[in-house]
């Protein structure tokens, strides 16, 4: 049986999905972009601003469903310039410890949805 799990202190999505489902003890997270929550108005700043957004949208989702960081097993990042890794990396790194921080790929890809520069998605199990 599945659950569906959303938050308004994440961005509603902008098409025929949810925002997380859980099956079970699993959490399958959509990729979150960087839209402000309160007006789904794209943040227009640095890649590392624009990251702190998107993992404090999927923090809210992992809230909503009694989860944590320390919860996630995957996580899939997409970027549209590699150039940006290492600043992309420094952010979502403070939200992790490395001992137990999830498997994870990035992917560099031509274009993301509303033209972003950065959306990430995530697996969490209890």
């Amino acid at each position: 049986m599945k659950e569906i799990i959303k938050t308004k202190n994440a961005p509603a999505p902008i098409g025929p999905y949810n925002q997380a489902i859980k099956a079970g003890n699993t959490l399958y997270i959509s990729g979150q972009i960087p839209l402000i929550p309160s007006t789904m108005e794209l943040l227009k700043g640095t890649i590392q601003e624009e990251t702190e957004l998107v993992m404090e949208s999927l923090k809210s989702i992992l809230k909503e469903a009694r989860m944590t960081f320390e919860n996630v097993v995957k996580t899939t990042i997409f970027i549209d310039d590699m150039n940006n890794f290492q600043h992309v990396n420094e952010v979502y790194g403070k939200y992790f410890k490395d001992e137990s921080a999830p498997a994870r790929e990035t992917v560099a890809v031509k274009t993301l949805p509303k033209s972003v520069r950065i959306e990430i998605s995530m697996v969490a199990v209890v």
